[in-house]
């Protein structure tokens, strides 16, 4: 999905969509949606959804147990754990690197113009930053798989989901 939103919604423009996903969130993202496939043809969008259709939600509704406002979540070695997070992904001007937390501190990179509907292989280990991200071949007329740079697992809901 991130690919997508990079080569249509934002126009091939990391800086805008830095500023979308990163800058503009108060808090965080629950959940990455198909919002982000804006101007991204209506075929590519079926490949990737399935056909759904869901917005992206912040995590806006936060209660911290202090009645403190929420403050933006980071990410570190240490956080990672405590925050259930087992995939990260870095914007680089070129490509989007994609980190597996529960494997490795760094993970390869794919280039931004990578076709979204590329398969991906979604087994953590596979993310190895010494090889070329795990892209599999999809024969035609199978949909891709959903893998970890198009829509990471472990979310609440069913669907795709990519998270910061």
């Amino acid at each position: 999905m991130l690919l997508a939103a990079y080569q249509y919604k934002f126009g091939r423009n990391i800086e805008a969509m830095s500023r979308h996903l990163i800058d503009d969130v108060a808090v965080g993202w629950d959940e990455l949606g198909t919002d982000l496939l804006d101007d991204a043809p209506p075929a590519l969008v079926t490949a990737l959804t399935g056909g759904e259709h869901w917005p992206s939600r912040t995590l806006d509704h936060l209660i911290t147990p202090d009645g403190s406002p929420p403050v933006r979540m980071s990410v570190t070695d240490t956080t990672a754990d405590e925050q259930d997070v087992q995939w990260g992904y870095v914007l680089h001007k070129e490509g989007v690197e994609v980190i597996s937390l529960l494997h490795e501190d760094i993970g390869p990179i794919v280039s931004w113009s990578t076709d979204p509907r590329t398969a991906f292989n979604d087994h953590p280990a596979a993310w190895s930053v010494l090889d070329s991200p795990p892209a599999m071949r999809a024969s035609r007329g199978r949909q891709p798989q959903s893998g970890p740079a198009a829509a990471p697992a472990k979310a609440g809901a069913p669907r795709p989901a990519a998270r910061r």
